[in-house]
Order: structure tokens, then C-alpha cells, then sequence
């Protein structure tokens, strides 16, 4: 595989980043008269830690991995987006993805002016490793893998996850934001073994933290250096990191909500099963069920009526018929049930 050196874009290794009044002094306990800010309305008055060192060390001792492996994002869609920026030359790299997955892949790419090669699933949603690996070529920069797969449900092979971390020439990027839903598949334990691998993770399902927008990426210290080196300043607010820091200190609460919600998956996936327009209920290790149904835009407009919201994915590569429900409280997903007791199939 390529070095980090080989990889990283000429302009962005010899970019000289701006330097905040808090990159030049990190201390807590002084008088502040070097950034400018308003001295009344404390704490909110100041910047941020532009590196969240106070949060980033609690996370580093509830995943295991050290403080520098870790970058904090507005959501996973801010490192997903400095992948490109660090890493593909406008109009003339490509990045490879599989296909059905998470929409942001492409989105960032065609904001970045970077070519997509997209790589069907197979029809079970297993992943066609010698074809992603096919798509590629010297300017292939970025792998994306999603696993769980999102709208899929399904995770990948850890063979053909590690096949492609060995053979793919540039970085591979390994979205595991469900991952809480299935903690035995993670690869953030093998992180140090694979230094083309960037390991994204998620406050915003089983921590139940959407509404902060506080995504991690995990890599070697190399590629978080260059992600530090073009992130803005204070990328996460002060808010944020406040809130975030106190929600961490419950994770008993995370894995209670998990433990609920495998628990509800099961008892949605059995009812959903018993109506005569649900087709086919595919495996998931996520927070939500796709379903493949008989009529799902039908099904969708029913629900609305009925003040219950699920995600029409029929026009999705391989999910044609299909609707994504996702896993809510016993009282949602109660309403879920009798909003489709009264559905009348055409």
C-alpha cells in the first residue's frame, strides 16, 4: 500500500494551517487578553479547546485506544469530508464504494469534485471484493465501507474487511456507526495494525446524542495530524463538548438503551413478519429493520396519514420495494403497529 506521505494532496502537506490564540496557549488557570473574547458571561464567553483534550482523553479510556488516534468531527460527515480534502485531487482522483450505502460518500465527493466507482453489492449484500478491487486504480485515494451497512442492516465478512485493508493501495475508510449494536465486530482493537485504515464511529445512535453532532474517527496519529492540520479552528463548540463530556459519564444508560432496543428489534421483526404486505425482513445488526413489502411508497403515504414516520428506500440500488423502519421506544413502536393494522393493501 501507499504511505500517508504518498497519498496526502502537495497543497495540503505544505499548507501552513492558521493558528488560533489556543493553539499558542492551552493552559486553563490564567488571564485571558490574547484572543479577543468578552470577559463577562463565562464559561460560553471563551473558545473552545480546538483539539477537545479533556473529552477526547475520556473517550480514548472508554474505547480503548489512545487520546492521538482520535479526531472529533460535527458529525462523521466532517472527517468524511476531510478524507477528501486531505487526500483526492479535485477532477482527477477517485474513490471506489460499495453500493446500496450511506448517501454522504457521494455527496462529499461531487462537493469535492472527485470521481465515485460504485461496486454492487451482491444480492444477499455481501461484499464483491475482487470487484471493489477492480474499480480501482492509481488514483483510487478512498475506500468506503459501511458496517453495518446503512440502509442494509447487515455487517461484512471480517476476512473480506481485512482483504480489502491489505490489497486496496489507498486509504480504506471502515463507517461503523452502528457499530454499538454489534461491539464484537468492531475493528478498532486491530486500529494500530492497519495504517491505511480510518475507523469512523458515532454519537449519534446507541449514545442518543444525534442532536450534538459529534462524530469520532479513529486512525493512526499520522493521518489525525493531517486532519488537525486542515479541520477549522474550534470545529466542535463548547456546547458540545460540555454536554457531551456529561453524557459519557452514563454509559450504563448507553447499554441499557442498546439492551432495549435489540430486544424491541426482535419483538418489531416478528410482528412486522405476521402482515401479509411485508415480503421479506432482512438480518441487521443496526437500530433498524428493512423490510421488503408489496407496495412500500403505499405503505409510506399510509403511515404519514397515521403521524408515523418511517424511510421509503425503494429506489435504492438492490432494496427496490423496500422501507427502512427504525427501532424506536415500546410506545413508537406500538403506534408503529397499529398505524399498519389499519393499512389496507390495494
Amino acid at each position: 500500500m501507499k504511505t500517508i506521505e504518498q497519498l496526502i494532496r502537495p497543497n495540503i502537506k505544505s499548507l501552513k494551517p492558521y493558528s488560533s490564540a489556543r493553539d499558542e496557549y492551552s493552559g486553563e488557570e490564567a488571564i485571558f487578553l490574547d484572543a479577543n473574547e468578552n470577559p463577562f458571561n463565562a464559561p460560553y464567553n471563551r473558545y473552545p479547546d480546538p483539539y477537545q483534550r479533556k473529552l477526547k482523553k475520556r473517550i480514548a479510556e472508554i474505547k480503548g485506544v489512545s487520546a492521538d488516534c482520535i479526531f472529533l468531527g460535527n458529525g462523521s460527515d466532517e472527517p468524511i469530508d476531510l478524507s477528501f480534502r486531505a487526500f483526492c485531487e479535485p477532477g482527477a482522483d477517485n474513490v471506489v464504494s460499495i453500493d446500496p450505502t450511506y448517501g454522504m460518500y457521494q455527496v462529499a465527493a461531487d462537493i469535492n469534485n472527485i470521481e465515485t466507482r460504485k461496486v454492487k453489492l451482491s444480492a444477499d449484500f455481501d461484499l464483491d471484493v475482487n470487484g471493489l478491487l477492480a474499480a480501482a486504480d492509481d488514483n483510487s485515494k478512498l475506500l468506503f465501507i459501511c458496517s453495518p451497512n446503512n440502509p442494509t442492516a447487515n455487517s461484512f465478512k471480517k476476512e473480506d474487511i481485512v482483504s480489502l485493508i491489505k490489497k486496496f493501495e489507498g486509504i480504506v475508510i471502515l463507517d461503523e456507526a452502528y457499530i454499538d449494536f454489534v461491539p464484537e465486530k468492531s475493528f478498532l482493537k486491530e486500529l494500530e495494525n492497519y495504517p491505511n485504515l480510518i475507523i469512523l464511529q458515532t454519537f449519534s445512535k446507541a449514545w442518543g446524542m444525534a442532536g450534538l453532532r459529534l462524530g469520532m474517527a479513529f486512525a493512526s496519529p499520522q493521518i489525525i495530524a493531517v486532519f488537525n492540520h486542515i479541520k477549522y479552528p474550534y470545529n466542535i463548540n463548547q456546547l458540545t463538548q460540555l454536554k457531551a463530556f456529561e453524557l459519557l459519564e452514563s454509559e450504563d444508560s448507553k447499554n441499557k438503551w442498546v439492551e432495549v432496543l435489540v430486544k424491541q428489534k426482535e419483538i418489531m421483526a416478528k410482528k412486522l413478519a405476521a402482515y401479509p404486505f411485508v415480503h421479506k425482513i432482512y438480518p441487521s445488526d443496526a437500530n433498524y429493520l428493512l423490510i421488503k413489502t408489496t407496495a412500500p411508497k403505499a405503505i409510506y403515504n399510509y403511515l404519514v396519514g397515521q403521524g408515523v414516520i418511517v424511510r421509503d428506500r425503494s429506489s435504492v440500488s438492490l432494496c427496490e420495494g423496500c422501507l427502512r423502519i427504525t427501532v424506536g421506544s415500546e410506545e413508537e413502536n406500538k403506534a408503529l403497529f397499529e398505524g399498519l393494522d389499519g393499512y389496507k393493501a390495494e
